[in-house]
């Protein structure tokens, strides 16, 4: 993807709703991801329904580890073995200049499409908080 070269000044820090494509398929599969950013490196976590390859919506979780160098944005995200997910996948992608957004390519074992990801508004980012904090021990 294209760099402007241009640091965009703002964090990556939070709960963003994302859509990728497989090609040949016309429905995206949805995700939700929160990032933690700390200057040019960030991590997370992925949550998203599988949907293409069984009938089943199988609930799938992958950790996120990435950096950020102005608005280019390239991460990898592993599915934790749930649903038997356990594989990498590469993402590089541009944010936009008010870093709302991240547009780019998914690439794994030759397969690639399409991915963006838009920040969540405070409201559901508070929600997806809300549901994703792990539960408190008493």
């Amino acid at each position: 993807m294209a760099n402007s070269g241009q640091d965009t000044g703002a964090s990556i820090d939070g709960a963003w709703n994302g859509l990728y494509f497989y090609p040949g398929y016309p429905e995206p599969v949805r995700f939700v991801a929160l990032l933690i950013d700390v200057g040019s490196r960030f991590s997370g976590s992925i949550h998203e329904y599988e949907g293409i390859v069984s009938q089943k919506r199988i609930l799938l979780h992958a950790t996120v580890d990435g950096r950020r160098n102005a608005t280019s944005v390239s991460f990898l995200k592993t599915y934790d073995g749930t649903g038997g997910w356990k594989h990498s996948v590469g993402y590089d992608g541009t944010l936009n200049a008010d870093a709302t957004e991240i547009e780019g390519q998914w690439y794994v074992d030759g397969a690639r499409g399409r991915f963006i990801m838009v920040r969540a508004g405070a409201t559901e980012e508070a929600e997806l908080r809300k549901v994703l904090e792990p539960v408190e021990v008493r």
